[in-house]
This record gives structure tokens, sequence and C-alpha cells, in this order.
């Protein structure tokens, strides 16, 4: 099946005409006929009733043609992308994170570079851990972001840090620690937890919410497996939790440090082989640009 086979079955369609149709694509009666038979002979159904005076749809034709009409305005809105991005010079990067959550880091980011790179067309994928791995050395991403300790390192991976980022106690903005400005993690153990067991987690807060949650009784336990439904229950009032520090949208959550937690590296995964100018420029913008609302990396 080709754009011509599709071209011609929705002129007849539509004119129920091959005269028509011919006039209108450009090409003989003939050839119109011979695209509309290949079709007809690889779909394995007759599309059209034809005799000497009259072309009419049979009740397949009416069906395919608005498939037919769909598949061809997707390729026309494809090839005009295509033309318009050749025209403008845009510079379309891939680039992936894990999570919803990493989205309020990656708008800091990309905050640092639109002015320098007014030409970059950030095409940006969410996909949950394990899938987004295989699209990074498959090359299917030109960079990743996301933590140190959630990506294997690899001989032809290069990883730059963009920011330490504190480990936080989330708890309601009614809770009495609300007002606190660190806890320790031992003030939790007679508190109700949230524990969330997800691939959106960094790793290293699964941890603390499992070592807190070894001191708690399990009636006092909330699992879960989604980071939405963690925040959900503690604006609830059902729990505290462990999350990196982020820009809460919602009012109702509240963020206090907890006291001698190391901090988590957060920052950009590339390739060694990584040559396009554009991405280039994007991870020495990204890599040097000033990220003031986390603790800035040294490196």
């Amino acid at each position: 099946m080709n754009t011509d086979q599709l071209n011609s079955f929705i002129q007849v369609a539509e004119n129920l005409n091959f005269a028509r149709a011919a006039e209108i694509l450009k090409i003989t009666q003939s050839a119109v006929s011979r695209q509309i038979h290949a079709l007809e002979d690889e779909l394995e159904t007759k599309l059209l009733h034809r005799t000497t005076r009259t072309v009419t749809l049979t009740p397949a034709g009416i069906s395919f043609l608005e498939d037919a009409k769909n598949v061809m305005g997707r390729l026309k809105v494809a090839r005009q992308k295509i033309q318009h991005h050749q025209s403008t010079n845009m510079q379309v990067l891939t680039i992936g994170c894990q999570n919803e959550a990493n989205l309020d880091l990656l708008c800091k980011i990309l905050k640092s570079c639109r002015e320098q790179m007014p030409q970059l067309y950030p095409f940006l994928k969410v996909i949950p851990h394990r899938s987004i791995l295989n699209l990074f050395y498959q090359d299917e991403l030109d960079v990743l972001f996301g933590f140190q300790h959630d990506i294997p390192a690899k001989n032809d991976t290069i990883y730059k840090e963009l920011f330490q980022i504190p480990l936080c106690c989330i708890v309601p903005a009614t809770h009495p620690y609300a007002a606190r400005t660190e806890l320790a993690k031992e003030e939790l153990y007679l508190e109700n937890i949230v524990v969330c067991n997800s691939y959106a987690l960094p790793s290293k807060v699964a941890e603390m919410q499992n070592q807190i949650s070894q001191h708690i009784l399990p009636e006092s336990t909330y699992m879960c497996e989604n980071l939405q439904v963690l925040l959900t229950l503690v604006r609830a009032g059902y729990g505290c939790s462990v999350l990196p520090q982020m820009n809460f949208i919602n009012s109702d959550i509240c963020a206090i440090p907890l006291k001698d937690s190391e901090p988590l590296s957060y920052g950009i995964f590339y390739k060694k082989s990584a040559q396009s100018p554009p991405l280039k420029k994007f991870i020495s913008i990204v890599t040097n640009a000033s990220m003031p609302p986390m603790v800035k990396s040294d490196e």
C-alpha cells in the first residue's frame, strides 16, 4: 500500500468518477484504475462497484475511505513539520526523564538554555524507570536526566552532576512539624508513614522510607505504588513521608530537610559518542548554567 494508491482511491471515492479523479491527480485514467486494482488486491476486498456508467462505494469502501483520509492527513502534517523544521533550522533533541516529579527540576534546567538556544525544540519523554533506560542505551534518547544512583553507568555513559538535592520529610501543612527548619529521622518513628513502592522514587529515598518504616507499627504504615497517591495520602493527613526537596504545587504540603542525611546527586547522562553540534551545545549550556533553587554542584 502506498500514497499513490490511497490518493487515487480517495479521489475516485469522493468524485465517483475515474476521469475526474485522473484529471485532479494529473495522471491517466488507466493509471488510476491500476492503483485501485492494486489496492483492492492488497486489501483482498472490493472497494468500488464499477459499471460502464456508474461508480459506487462498497460497504468496505465506505469504511476504508475515512481511514485512507486519516492516513493521508497525518502524512501531510508530518511532511509540513519536517519542512518547517528545515526552513527554521529547528534543532530537535530527545530528552528523557523518569517521572513527572522530575519535570519540576527539568523546567529550571530548560529555562537556563532557552535564551542561548532559541532554535532548540526539546522533545520530552516521561517514561517509567526500566523502559527509559532501554531507550537511552539503545540511542533513542539524546540525553537523560535523573539521579546518579538510579542509572547504571556503562563504559560509554557520562554523568554530570547539576544539583545536590536534600532529602526532606513531607508533612501536611497543619502538622506540628510543618514549622520546623529540620528534622531527625528518629523523630518520625512516632508518626504514621506513607511508603511508596515505585521506580518513580530515587533508590536512596526508597531506602530511607523503608529504614523509617521498620521502626513503625504495620498498622501505622500506609503502602502505595504511585507518587501522586503518596502526596494525596500525606495531604489527607494519613502520615508523613520522605522525598527529595521539590517545589510542591499544593500548599497543603510542607517539606522539612532531614538532619544528617546525604543529599541526592541529580544530573544529566549522555553518551561519549554524542557528537552532534546541537547536543554538544545543549550539554555545555546545561552543565555550566547557574541553577538557583537547589544546592548547586561544585563540579
